[in-house]
């Protein structure tokens, strides 16, 4: 009866914000995550693993947030952060019973006050400070499986060569290594971007990149490091092109589809989201292939969307009304399209009852859909959703809750049953290999999102430092770079990765952040630059002055990730 297996991936990334500001903009993201998914997430999971009940959710998390959330300032970072929520309430409190508030808005200023204290009380002794640490045991538990993502989340199709996407995906398992003590076995490619190989040119005149010229295809640089699968969109799936199947399980033979020999061997080449496939650049395999798990567009809606889906449900918390002063939320959704005036008062008490008819809904879908593809096709399904992290939680209040339920209610599934990617890959154990589209899970699939005449300038500055670097490198060999000059190329080399992350781009697309976005974006630029500008003064001189010394530590303070970090990676 079983016939298929539910595959959840959460997506867990921020962008480098420690030291760069706190609200609207800038830490508040990071505690903000932590409060409301992050602990809560782990509470659930340990919650389950208590009932006897292995989770498996597939979860990446990517390098930079790694090395934010074992920051050792973080720690106080949020404890503050939850004692300012703390006394926010508990000022609400006074100020709406001296004001003769209804007396549900005075308790829900006491429901948030409880709330920060059980979430610092989770983060200081449950989880001993480390969020890290506390995924890291349930992945060692084999309750959940944990990927990772690019080092700082660039943008890969359309980072200008092929020596910064292999830095992003070698220092990205370099630092799995680090936080989890284990090698990775998959990868969330930033944005669910890919390219194949190509005789590819960049979208904007800079040489020389605006010359075709071949470069590998993404699967090629994850086969290097060991990374066996990536998650897609469906629509590229949809639009894939057979190329031909392995016939043993170490991936060594292979049959085009165009040869004689392909007419014996089973293949469907079924284009379907619950299929699981080897993607590869054209038939020459030995060249690396990855798995490719597809998200389930329809049925992740049911989830994504605030209009149609789960998370519009009146009763569940208002995301977008806030005090004025505390910024605390004390309304519900009452109507997704009402005006904010007309939002009606949180009940923390009327949200089981949704949450267990919500998440039945979603698991009878899921058996459903499953059920008639084994049915019709024969083949046991993949039903794969990914979604980020802070849809469950900070989004959607009750987000972690539905989770529970759900993994609950596929625990007692005859049908379906949940599994972490690297499960699902070693059952299907994919041979059928197709020809992935140039493409991502933005808008339109392909890259407006991330390349736009909004974004363009970013990347002629992108590209043109990737230029210099390269000059640098090629002047200077690192073999010949003394302690000080080493340390300098790598601080460059820290603002040249914080710089590719896709988050700006992003950003500024969306606008809902974008003057922050663009800061940042310059301000990486500004300091890449700096950072070469006094590597040259070192050679030339051998001498810095305590200014330029001073400029250079309170950088590294500023901006301290991958301390791992090797130059000889991106050369």
């Amino acid at each position: 009866m079983h016939s298929g297996n539910f595959v959840l991936v959460l997506h867990t990334h921020l962008p480098w914000v420690l030291h760069h500001g706190t609200w609207p903009h800038g830490v508040d993201w990071l505690t903000e995550a932590v409060a409301e998914c992050y602990i809560p997430l782990l509470n659930v999971f340990n919650e389950l693993m208590e009932e006897g009940i292995y989770p498996k959710v597939s979860l990446d998390i990517s390098p930079v947030l790694c090395e934010q959330l074992e920051h050792p300032d973080f720690k106080e970072i949020f404890i503050k952060y939850c004692d300012e929520k703390i006394a926010a309430a508990s000022g609400d409190e006074k100020k709406y019973t001296d004001w003769g508030y209804d007396l549900h808005h005075i308790y829900l200023t006491k429901y948030w006050q409880w709330w920060y204290e059980q979430r610092k009380n989770d983060f200081v002794h449950k989880y001993g400070n480390s969020i890290i640490g506390a995924f890291k045991k349930l992945q060692d538990n084999g309750a959940i499986e944990i990927l990772t993502c690019g080092a700082t989340h660039g943008y890969l199709p359309l980072l200008a060569t092929d020596k910064s996407v292999n830095l992003q995906v070698q220092l990205a398992s370099e630092n799995y290594k680090k936080h989890f003590g284990r090698e990775a076995r998959g990868i969330w490619l930033p944005e669910c971007a890919y390219r194949p190989s190509y005789n590819w040119k960049s979208l904007i005149p800079i040489a020389p990149y605006h010359m075709e010229h071949l470069r590998p295809g993404i699967e090629q640089f994850l086969a290097r490091y060991g990374l066996n699968y990536f998650i897609t969109d469906q629509d590229l799936t949809e639009r894939a092109t057979p190329l031909g199947a392995f016939i043993d399980a170490e991936k060594e033979k292979f049959v085009s589809n165009t040869s004689k020999a392909f007419e014996h061997i089973p293949n469907s080449f079924d284009k379907s989201p619950l299929s699981l496939f080897q993607c590869s650049s054209s038939d020459k395999t030995q060249y690396g292939t990855a798995a490719a798990f597809t998200r389930h567009h329809d049925i992740s809606m049911q989830v994504w969307s605030g209009q149609v889906g789960y998370p519009g449900e009146p009763n569940y918390l208002d995301f977008h009304k806030k005090s004025n002063d505390s910024r605390l939320r004390y309304w519900r959704v009452t109507d997704n399209k009402a005006d904010m005036m007309y939002k009606l008062l949180y009940h923390p008490d009327w949200t089981a009852e949704k949450i267990d008819m919500q998440s039945n809904h979603f698991i009878h879908h899921i058996e459903n859909t499953s059920n008639y593809y084994q049915r019709t096709t024969g083949k046991f399904a993949t039903v794969c959703t990914p979604f980020d992290t802070e849809l469950f939680g900070h989004w959607w209040f009750e987000g972690p809750q539905f989770i529970k339920a759900v993994l609950k209610g596929f625990h007692h599934s005859p049908y379906v049953n949940t599994a972490t990617t690297f499960e699902q890959y070693s059952r299907i154990k994919p041979k059928e290999v197709m020809l992935l589209p140039e493409g991502s899970w933005g808008e339109n699939n392909n890259h407006d999102v991330w390349s736009n005449e909004d974004t363009k300038w970013t990347w002629v500055q992108l590209y043109d430092n990737e230029n210099r670097l390269k000059a640098v490198y090629e002047k200077y060999p690192v073999n010949t770079l003394n302690e000080d000059e080493t340390r300098v190329l790598k601080q460059a080399l820290r603002e040249l990765l914080l710089m590719q992350a896709s988050d700006w781009q992003f950003l500024i697309y969306t606008r809902s952040a974008r003057d922050y976005a663009e800061q940042r974006f310059s301000f990486h630029h500004s300091d890449f630059n700096t950072m070469l500008n006094k590597l040259e003064k070192l050679k030339e001189t051998g001498l810095l002055t305590s200014q330029d010394w001073k400029y250079i530590e309170e950088t590294e303070q500023r901006n301290s990730p991958f301390q791992e970090l090797d130059l000889s990676w991106w050369e």
